[in-house]
């Protein structure tokens, strides 16, 4: 098994006690697993939930808080507490864990996209292991992530992950609730996350995770979509994530598990967190060429232009009939498109002094429905 980067996200449930409260014997266990991945080499990158299940009892809370200002005043405690006790359970390892931070905002602006992409690999580099949270003391909805089961999967496509794990406390993913039905079947391998799977799942089955196992497959179908498989399970003991990264773990591995490369990073900001400020509607020819021949969008091919935009900004393309085709961060403004839509690129650049042809490279182009993107990516 060469070097991978992996992605690990454990969630509230399998860090705390029956009251909510952090489990250090839980805590313990993950971070010896975790301590064995990079042993064996790996890059590993930690998603970790229990900054309120660490922070509320300092507060006086019998069992963790339900309101929104509770959970975040917990938190703002609490994460100092989670990392205190990482960074006391890594030290015997010799390992460095170091904290981040995010909220949505930071996936889409551009720039702190960027930012956090940067610190992550630099982190990486330096051998430290990035332990990831959502900012639960800032975030106006504490759902913004699920259990941070969406974060996860953000951060497994911009570090470009080999495999996403996530760990909970059900082992893996069945036909129907298991503790309800007994002859529910486990599934242990799904190549693809269809709607009817989708509609199988659960919410929480617990007061102390915001997130049920929809979320988690929900996480798992967009780290497909980037091109990374992902296991959804449980395990015990050191060797847990050794075992599940050599397919031999307690739960559902989810994808083909063949080689795919992961969308490049700049299309995962235009897909995944991009806001669109107008659109442009283009002709038969030129949506053949985005969708099937992997070319750039060229002025010839537009039709019409709806809304202003400025150039940069990301916008979404339109066939004739209404469908929405994609989204890419456009070259020219709306008013510049207006003037050279349905011409030639030489005419066309005449008129803007742009040095550029293309009113969306190809490189900054995302198709909505990616099975039908070329693989010329």
């Amino acid at each position: 098994m060469g070097r991978q980067r992996i992605v690990v996200k454990i969630g509230s449930s399998s860090l705390t006690e029956t009251n909510g409260s952090l489990s250090l014997e839980k805590l313990t266990e993950h971070v010896g697993a975790l301590a064995e991945l990079k042993k064996q080499g790996h890059d590993v990158i930690l998603i970790s939930s229990g900054a309120v299940a660490a922070g509320f009892p300092s507060l006086g809370y019998p069992s963790r808080p339900v309101t929104l200002a509770g959970k975040q005043a917990a938190a703002a405690v609490g994460q100092g507490l989670l990392m205190q006790g990482y960074t006391e359970q890594f030290a015997p390892y010799s390992l460095t864990p170091a904290q981040l931070l995010l909220t949505r905002d930071d996936f889409s602006d551009h720039t702190r996209f960027g930012n956090a992409n940067r610190a992550i690999t630099e982190l990486l580099k330096r051998g430290c292991i990035p332990i990831i949270n959502e900012n639960d003391s800032t975030s106006v909805d504490e759902l913004t992530f699920g259990d941070n089961d969406l974060l996860s999967a953000l951060v497994v496509g911009f570090v470009h992950a080999d495999m996403l794990i996530i760990l909970t406390d059900v082992n893996g993913i069945y036909s129907d609730n298991p503790l309800k039905n007994p002859d529910a079947m486990k599934y242990s391998h799904i190549p693809e996350i269809t709607s009817e799977l989708l509609a199988l799942s659960g919410e929480s089955g617990t007061t102390v995770g915001t997130g049920g196992m929809k979320s988690k497959i929900s996480a798992a179908q967009t780290a497909l979509s980037l091109g990374v498989n992902s296991f959804i399970g449980k395990g015990e003991g050191h060797a847990k994530l050794v075992s599940i990264l050599s397919g031999e773990g307690d739960g559902t591995y989810l994808g083909s598990f063949s080689h795919k490369p992961v969308m490049p990073t700049s299309k995962q900001w235009i897909s995944l967190h991009s806001q669109t400020v107008g659109s442009i509607v283009i002709d038969e020819g030129a949506e053949h060429a985005l969708l099937q021949k992997g070319k750039s969008l060229l002025p010839a091919g537009v039709v019409s232009v709806r809304g202003i935009f400025s150039a940069q900004e990301v916008i979404q393309v339109c066939n004739a009939k209404g469908f929405l085709l994609g989204k890419g961060r456009t070259n020219l403004s709306s008013e510049e498109i207006s003037l050279v839509k349905g011409l030639d690129s030489t005419k066309a650049r005449e008129i803007t002094n742009h040095s550029r042809k293309e009113i969306i490279h190809r490189d900054q182009w995302v198709a909505a429905n990616r099975k039908e993107q070329t693989n010329n990516e």
